[in-house]
């Protein structure tokens, strides 16, 4: 990290204001390091769900192969646009949102036609009915202290039958350790334990945040923000993946799953 200090972990409450706050901070100051170490397996135009490798060329979570072409599609949290990119060669007119300036940086770097906006996923600066499709792969959704404000903002801004496609870390890795050795494996926290965790300064102020809800929570937070759940997709790891990212390895791919992708559609009743 940017910092001279090691930030302290803990878990303890914080809202809205302050998770944005911290997750603009962390990711202009490790957007670098970010794509230097993982730039290579997310490619420049691909579409990859997770660290698991599960790529949407594969997956069609969105559509079936073709579906895609002429649609307006808004990717949040979108890092240096490389599912955005995917996306405009299958003929949609993506555009590519991320709260990062530093990470939007990087899109400009990689180069294309895609249009970028900086913006806070919890007040999307589109007018209602803007998008066919709105997607996320592992963008905003873990960061965000009330996802049931994104998801009623991602409603508003997608027309009727509009699908919301996004992925998070599987609730159940909340129970373990984050490591991707043995170490990992033994259940060492409750799993309907909501508290955040966070990284904070000497201050006491969070300079990183991740929201835990648990699987149920999920889905009623679809439902709640105005929506249907489609399919909810829990990829396993893949015999070719010999990678280790963060948590994630094939030991515990192997054994446990670590991304949880949740298709929605836009539902023509909207939540009170």
């Amino acid at each position: 990290m940017s910092q001279d200090f090691e930030p302290e972990a803990t878990r303890r409450d914080t809202g809205d204001a302050e998770s944005s706050r911290a997750s603009r901070g962390w990711w202009d100051g490790n957007a670098d390091e970010y794509q230097t170490e993982h730039g290579a397996f997310l490619g420049d135009d691909r579409f990859v769900w997770g660290p698991e490798g599960l790529d949407e060329a594969d997956a069609a979570l969105l559509g079936p192969a073709g579906s895609l072409k002429g649609l307006d599609v808004l990717e949040i949290g979108a890092g240096a646009a490389q599912c955005s990119r995917w996306l405009a060669a299958q003929g949609a007119r993506p555009v590519a949102m991320d709260l990062s300036h530093r990470q939007l940086q990087h899109a400009l770097r990689i180069g294309g036609d895609v249009p970028l906006v900086e913006a806070d996923a919890g007040v999307l600066p589109f007018r209602d009915g803007s998008f066919d499709l709105a997607c996320s792969a592992y963008g905003a959704v873990p960061f965000v202290a009330d996802p049931v404000k994104v998801f009623r903002e991602v409603r508003r801004v997608l027309r009727p039958g509009g699908r919301w496609v996004f992925s998070v870390t599987h609730p159940i890795r909340w129970a373990f350790p984050d490591e991707p050795g043995p170490e990992g494996l033994s259940v060492a926290a409750s799993y309907f334990d909501r508290t955040p965790y966070v990284e904070q300064d000497e201050e006491g102020r969070a300079v990183y945040v991740e929201h835990h809800r648990t699987i149920g929570d999920r889905v009623r937070d679809v439902v709640a923000g105005g929506f249907r759940l489609v399919d909810l997709v829990e990829p396993e790891w893949p015999a070719w993946n010999s990678q280790e990212w963060g948590g994630w390895s094939p030991l515990r791919g192997n054994l446990i799953p670590g991304t949880a992708i949740f298709v929605c559609e836009r539902s023509e009743i909207e939540a009170s």
